[in-house]
């Protein structure tokens, strides 16, 4: 399943389905995603830990996926995640709106494949994530 070969739609369907794979349990699926985006793309990744000295668990609080211009932002929520997408520029917000989170792995993917296109580091990373 590591071979990316297909071309850019098929790495998109892969990555795509590889995190919506992950999503069917939410309550590790921070745990899961956060794990493989930051392992694979640590230099576009944030992940926020619930803190605390005594806390045995450092649960996954968000995480956060810059990409150029959109970030991507998943938060761990009463009622399951909440996920955004962000339109930034030179470090202001100018879009930021709340999206189902199929729609986020939809972007997140897509953009991904896309950066990939052009940055060896990132295609490398895109094929540790659907590993």
């Amino acid at each position: 399943m590591g071979d990316l070969s297909g071309g850019p739609e098929s790495d998109f369907d892969m990555l795509a389905a590889s995190l919506r794979a992950d999503a069917a349990d939410l309550k590790t699926f921070l745990e899961v995603l956060a794990t493989k985006l930051s392992g694979a793309l640590p230099s576009l990744v944030k992940v926020e830990r619930e803190g605390g000295i005594f806390n045995k668990e450092h649960r996954v609080k968000a995480i956060h996926v810059q990409i150029e211009e959109r970030a991507y932002e998943l938060r761990h929520a009463a009622d399951g995640v909440e996920a955004r997408v962000s339109h930034q520029v030179q470090g202001i917000t100018l879009k930021n709106q709340v999206v189902r989170l199929d729609e986020w792995i939809q972007a997140l993917s897509e953009h991904l494949t896309r950066h990939a296109e052009s940055n060896a580091s990132a295609r490398n990373a895109l094929d540790q994530l659907v590993r």
